[in-house]
């Protein structure tokens, strides 16, 4: 084998190499990014069930307030 072919070979199997690592070391970032995604819409998700758990309480306080100030009487729909 040349010297040529040898140096040839060599820069194939570099980069080859090279390119298999740099592949590998994309779909590790790529992979930890979309968990990271994940992990930030659990938090909205979690941050807006919070927000609507204490729109609740507040609105279920105004309603029990209004009814002491004013009575609300139930409609049985008859005429």
């Amino acid at each position: 084998m040349s010297t040529r072919a040898k140096i040839t070979l060599g820069v194939a199997i570099v980069l080859s190499s090279l390119t298999v690592w740099g592949v590998h070391y994309q779909q590790n970032q790529e992979r930890e990014s979309m968990y990271k995604g994940v992990l930030k819409d659990d938090e909205r998700r979690l941050e807006k069930m919070k927000q609507r758990q204490q729109d609740f309480e507040e609105s279920k306080r105004k309603h029990e307030l209004y009814e002491r100030v004013q009575p609300v009487r139930e409609d049985t729909g008859g005429s």
